[in-house]
């Protein structure tokens, strides 16, 4: 069976994000107020094939263990959508 996973990562709240601060910035110089805070993050999509959502899940734990995300700058959520 085939399951989708949408996994977003985002910076700690306790780290700088260098690139949310360059939007304020940006956002700032156009004239739009109001915001206080960015942070940009990554959102990924997996499309995963295995025999249940329970072991599609696990897999797409696995990726963002090894590979999407670092535990130690990034905090990753893993949402299983329907096909």
């Amino acid at each position: 069976m085939s399951f989708i996973a949408e996994i977003d990562i985002m910076p700690l709240k306790e780290l700088l994000d260098p690139a949310g601060k360059a939007v304020i910035g940006g956002l700032d110089k156009l004239g739009i107020t109001g915001i206080d805070d960015v942070r940009i993050g990554k959102h990924v999509r997996l499309t995963i094939n295995a025999a249940d959502e329970a072991s599609a899940k696990a897999i797409a734990e696995d990726a963002v263990k090894k590979l999407l995300a670092n535990a130690v700058m990034e905090q990753a959520t893993i949402r299983m959508v329907k096909p």
